[in-house]
């Protein structure tokens, strides 16, 4: 089942493939494609995936950077790409997502996102890094709501710590371990389609809460937090 999907892929959302096509410039070009995704409104790229390959690559020397340093740069591209994001929704508020056609800047990925933040308050900045699209979105909305730039800032920091450190940690621990050499394409796929889980999970729980909510039950999932203010309610210092 997993070889069907592989061929499915464009080769740009198989990490192994682009990894291999950039060359020496592997590391330079994962830093673009985690800064593009993290925040530059283009939200289908293979983020955990190819930082979990980047270790890997590492881990059998295919990389020739050390470790602590593609941390570093990773965790520092990561950063970048959300403060873009989020200077984006200062500027543009959410006036590009109006196309329900759209093929990307879709209404419905704002709406999710929105309530996303409802749901999980500023830590929402930290737990979108494991969802894919949200990761994108979310600061856009966080910059569209014009939350504090401060607490942004130290929140998406930790994220960035968390995210692009540990996925790639985790592929470079595994990266020598026969199996998954063995069927490194395999274990990619295997990746994305784990990423995807919270996002369906988050997808199911939505659909429960407007449920619940139309007939007038509690909504699931505990209690809620304020989304960012509006430029209106909470002005930019």
């Amino acid at each position: 089942m997993l070889p069907i999907v592989a061929m499915l892929m464009p080769s740009w959302m198989n990490p192994e493939h682009l990894l291999t096509w950039l060359g020496d410039w592997a590391l330079w070009g994962t830093l673009l494609v985690v800064f593009i995704e993290c925040g530059v409104l283009f939200p289908i790229l293979p983020g955990d995936s190819l930082l979990f390959a980047v270790g890997l690559f590492i881990a059998q020397g295919t990389i020739h950077v050390p470790l602590w340093l593609a941390c570093v740069l990773l965790t520092v591209a990561a950063f970048l790409g959300n403060v873009s994001g989020y200077y984006i929704g200062r500027a543009l508020g959410t006036s590009l997502f109006k196309n329900p056609n759209a093929r990307f800047l879709k209404p419905k990925y704002i709406e999710q996102t929105h309530e996303f933040f409802e749901r999980y308050g500023p830590r929402a900045l930290v737990l979108a890094r494991f969802v894919p699209i949200v990761r994108t979105f979310i600061t856009i909305v966080a910059g569209a709501g014009k939350m504090d730039p401060k607490k942004f800032f130290v929140w998406t920091g930790v994220g960035a710590v968390i995210w692009a450190p540990g996925i790639t940690l985790l592929g470079h621990a595994l990266g020598n371990v026969e199996f998954i050499h063995k069927n490194l394409e395999a274990a990619l796929i295997l990746l994305v389609l784990i990423s995807l889980i919270p996002m369906f999970v988050e997808y199911f729980l939505a659909r429960r809460r407007k449920r619940n909510a139309a007939a007038g039950g509690p909504s699931d999932g505990g209690p809620k937090h304020a989304a960012p203010k509006r430029a209106s309610e909470n002005p930019a210092p």
